[in-house]
């Protein structure tokens, strides 16, 4: 089968505040493994080190279209969330008892990513922050009240907050109130994808900007880039979105862009006017609103969501979103006149209807993770680690439960999707009114 790699454009911030990375191996001529792994992000990374666990002596091969974190790995806000976390919902929550199985398992996931921060010395891109929910309006309050409810029912701890105690955190009286979760880890994205591949090249090897032109399955799996070929009996995909790009789950992925800008590193005195602390992590009562970190001396915004069916997005849209990250930084951050921008990027989703992975064996020895739903970093990670297991044939009991997770149902018929879904982001994002 043919295949189309993705080819993201503008450089992310969490990837340019970084030292420039060393030259990449590209994939050249015949190689032979006896694990391959496609997409080198958060869950290819978490099969490959997964694998290292389960066996150690055989030999392991990752290969990615671009540069490692260069991709949507890199472009996230960098929140790994334990607690539900429903992007299309209201308030974030579900079924209990469905939330309750994917606290335990995202929680598994953060600590496999502790303990390669761990053994990769990657805390300072590891911070164990727990993380905000900030509300601008009443209607916001009633959601986080409801969500605090949603909470207590599920014995979650959370802390309340008020306007002025957000402040004293955030430095910014924009917000009227709000909810604190501890579970959250807040990472650098980029530099901790870089850092678990690094911490990896002893065991794995990795061939970076080599992006897969045909796949070509059977008792020994072939994987064709431009420059060379890979053979191994066992395949794992971990291209999220680009799943559909190798021929699985056709229809049935939903394919959202999110964009961020990230300021200027903030002046001595900038950062003493602002005041607040020095790190935090903060996602809006309504899910469609601004999500705002602060990193040191830089800010990041993120929001507006677009449905892009053909996986990919460009520097006339990125800018023309950049305008509303301005505008919502000026709201929130006033006392800063107006910011440079110094990065602007877009970042690739994938969604399904029902919230579902994908996930499994879909062809013999041929093994998928992907369709994250928003949340890549830490249900990537997941069913990245997961796969693995299911590969290996471990003993491992979350495989039994990441099978038994509904799969992706199929899109509407088209013109409903193109016309739909577009539709349906703008309702929700002008509900988020001033959360946006």
């Amino acid at each position: 089968m043919a295949v189309r790699a993705p080819a993201d454009t503008s450089l992310s911030g969490w990837y340019g505040i970084l030292p420039p990375p060393k030259a990449p191996e590209v994939l050249r001529g015949r190689q032979k493994a006896d694990w391959l792994i496609v997409g080198a992000g958060f869950a290819g990374l978490a099969a490959a080190r997964r694998l290292t666990q389960l066996v150690p002596n055989e030999r392991i091969v990752v290969v990615d279209a671009q540069r490692v974190a260069w991709s949507a790995a890199g472009r996230n806000t960098g929140f790994m969330i334990d607690l539900p976390h429903e992007l299309g919902g209201e308030n974030y929550g579900g079924n209990q008892d469905h939330d309750r199985k994917r606290i335990r398992m995202n929680r598994a996931a953060i600590e496999f990513s502790a303990a390669a921060a761990d053994e990769f010395g990657l805390q300072s891109f590891f911070l164990r922050a727990g993380k905000f929910h900030g509300a601008a309006t009443d209607h916001g309050l009633a959601v986080l009240r409801e969500f605090e409810n949603h909470l207590t029912g599920l014995g979650e701890p959370f802390e309340r907050l008020d306007g002025p105690q957000l402040k004293k955190i955030t430095g910014t009286d924009f917000f009227i109130g709000g909810t604190f979760t501890p579970g959250t880890v807040m990472a650098q994205p980029a530099g901790f994808i870089r850092g678990l591949a690094e911490g990896l090249s002893n065991r794995v090897r990795l061939f970076e900007n080599s992006p897969v032109t045909s796949v070509q399955t059977g008792k020994l799996h072939t994987v064709r880039t431009v420059g060379g070929e890979i053979t191994a009996p066992r395949l794992i995909l971990t291209v999220n979105g680009h799943l559909e790009s190798f021929g699985f789950f056709r229809k049935r992925l939903l394919h959202v862009f999110t964009y961020a800008s990230m300021t200027r590193p903030l002046s001595k005195s900038e950062q003493a006017t602002l005041g607040g602390e020095p790190n935090w992590g903060l996602i809006p009562a309504d899910p469609m609103g601004s999500t705002i970190r602060r990193i040191g001396d830089r800010i990041v915004v993120r929001n507006t969501f677009t449905y892009n069916p053909d996986m990919s997005t460009n520097e006339k849209q990125i800018n023309r979103i950049g305008a509303a990250h301005d505008r919502s930084f000026r709201a929130r951050f006033p006392m800063l006149g107006k910011m440079e921008m110094e990065f602007r990027w877009g970042g690739h989703l994938c969604l399904s209807l029902n919230s579902a992975p994908a996930f499994g064996e879909v062809e013999e020895r041929v093994f998928v993770a992907g369709c994250c739903n928003g949340l890549g970093t830490v249900q990537g990670t997941l069913f990245g680690m997961l796969s693995a297991d299911l590969a290996a044939g471990s003993n491992e009991p979350m495989v039994a439960d990441a099978l038994n997770e509904p799969a992706p149902v199929r899109l509407y018929p088209e013109p409903l999707m193109s016309i739909g879904a577009p539709l349906k982001l703008w309702a929700m994002q002008r509900r988020a009114g001033r959360e946006l």
